[in-house]
């Protein structure tokens, strides 16, 4: 099959995205086929019906106990079938699994070409929605020219060190820089794999239509164009980042996503097919709201040293937010597409940095340190993964 590149998606540049895509057009319906728009996911809209339930105004958190220690720049979080967790080293390039139960470490191999770098270097990794059927595993990568996405064969039978094949590229061109990498990636509800791009520091590519920086990208598992995204022949899901960090998606399967501000607000966003969400003309809401503007305000908003957002996960009616500045894991309850109540901050100092959080069933969390980073303070044992339990 052809592989997307850059260049693919260039040729949509004379294009118009279409704001709001065509009615229906929205991603997560789990049919998992690309002949079709999904029926719903990261596309609800913000006036979109609330939960029958809501979570309470104010949740908890309790650590329940340590996984696991040791780990080196700790980036990207994927959950297999069963419950075992892979961790990406960003600086070592290194595939990590981590036992659930026993918090044993084993070393899958290495991914070829990473260009480890300032905030580039291996970063978000996700497993295949077939995984049960393919071994595939999924990894956003910084080369020594670009950010490409590449697909792995996992065999856990072969000897440790030695468990993954040989990278087959899905998707490359996304351009690098020595910040503003973006880099996560997940799998949607849809079966279509979502990326999360930065804009490397030009800030004029996020509103480049063009350029996969500083977008969300929606691509099926072959790296190719997904029907219903708002152009067919382009991968661009929305625009107007200036570093998505974080991909979630919540009970109804919308699509959120948290975003690394400048100096004045990092956001968490709703996301919608198409849609500008402002990046560089405006940073956190915009004056006279998103109407006026023509730009997606942010659900909510914090101010840079509070935050600095990563990973982020949604359990118990919650998006729970990692924060690298701000060493503390937020909680923003919502109803529907509404927070009930004001964002609140746990742990804060207590771990350091904090740079991804996965939903791990019944109120269980998993949150991974990120001191070992260059810009932390390490501590014995750092990096680590904590199991929380939260309401």
């Amino acid at each position: 099959m052809q592989r997307r590149s850059q260049t693919a998606v260039l040729a949509a540049a004379s294009l118009l995205l279409v704001a709001g895509c065509s009615s229906g057009a929205q991603p997560g319906g789990g049919g998992g086929s690309p002949a079709a728009p999904p029926k719903s996911s990261g596309a609800a809209s913000p006036g979109g019906t609330a939960s029958s339930t809501a979570p309470p105004a104010k949740g908890s958190v309790k650590v329940t106990g340590t996984l696991t220690t040791g780990l080196t720049s700790p980036w990207g979080v994927a959950v297999l079938p069963g419950g075992d967790l892979l961790v990406a080293s960003r600086d070592t390039g290194k595939i990590i699994r981590v036992a659930a139960d026993s918090g044993k470490k084993t070393e899958l191999g290495s991914v070829p070409g990473v260009d480890p770098g300032g905030e580039g270097g291996l970063l978000g990794i996700a497993v295949s929605s077939a995984f049960g059927a393919d071994h595939q595993v999924y990894a956003y990568f910084t080369t020594a020219s670009d950010n490409r996405i590449a697909r792995m064969n996992y065999d856990e039978k072969r000897p440790p060190g030695n468990q993954l094949g040989a990278p087959d590229t899905i998707f490359k061109g996304i351009p690098k820089g020595q910040v503003h990498n973006g880099g996560r990636i997940a799998f949607g509800p849809d079966k279509m794999l979502y990326v999360g791009t930065g804009e490397t520091g030009d800030t004029g590519l996020a509103q480049d239509k063009g350029s996969p920086a500083g977008k969300i990208l929606r691509m099926t598992p072959d790296g190719e164009p997904v029907h219903g995204n708002p152009e067919a022949d382009s991968v661009v899901y929305d625009y107007g980042h200036r570093n998505v960090q974080g991909l979630a998606w919540d009970g109804d399967k919308r699509l959120w996503a948290s975003e690394f501000g400048q100096n004045t607000w990092d956001e968490l966003n709703l996301i919608e097919p198409g849609k500008n969400y402002g990046w560089p003309e405006v940073e956190g809401r915009a004056k006279g709201g998103a109407k006026g503007s023509g730009f997606v305000n942010p659900v909510e908003q914090w101010r840079t040293a509070d935050a600095s957002p990563s990973g982020i996960a949604f359990a118990k009616g919650s998006i729970w937010m990692a924060s690298l500045r701000g060493e503390r894991l937020w909680r923003i309850p919502l109803n529907g597409t509404k927070p009930v109540a004001a964002p609140q901050a746990f742990l804060k100092g207590a771990y350091g940095r904090l740079r991804t959080v996965v939903a791990a069933g019944d109120g269980t969390l998993w949150l991974v340190t990120s001191n070992t980073d260059g810009r932390g303070t390490p501590h014995k044992g750092d990096d680590r993964i904590l199991r929380l339990k939260v309401s």
